[in-house]
């Protein structure tokens, strides 16, 4: 079980960072018209995008990849917690 949770966390993590990728990528202009910067935005997109709708920009300023991340962070530390939680039971 121990696995499975470790496997889980890393994938939370590896996707964190892709996400903060993607957004480092608008940084330089043509990045995200890339083949790279496509296929992250394919990975990135569908995740980002409910946080777009309910988070509105603030001027020129996307806040909602910050929000996004927030989510995976805490998302990693409720899996973390919730394996002490069944770890401790068994």
């Amino acid at each position: 079980m121990a696995f499975l949770f470790s496997i889980l966390t890393n994938v939370l993590e590896i996707y964190s960072w892709i996400v903060i990728i993607y957004i480092l990528l608008s940084w330089f202009p043509g990045a995200k018209e890339s083949s790279f910067g496509e296929t992250l935005g394919r990975l990135v997109e569908p995740f980002l995008e409910p946080f777009r709708k309910i988070i509105p920009p603030l001027g020129m300023i996307d806040i909602s990849p910050i929000v996004a991340i927030l989510v995976l962070r805490f998302a990693s530390a409720g899996l973390h917690e919730l394996y002490n939680v069944l770890a401790g039971i068994v």
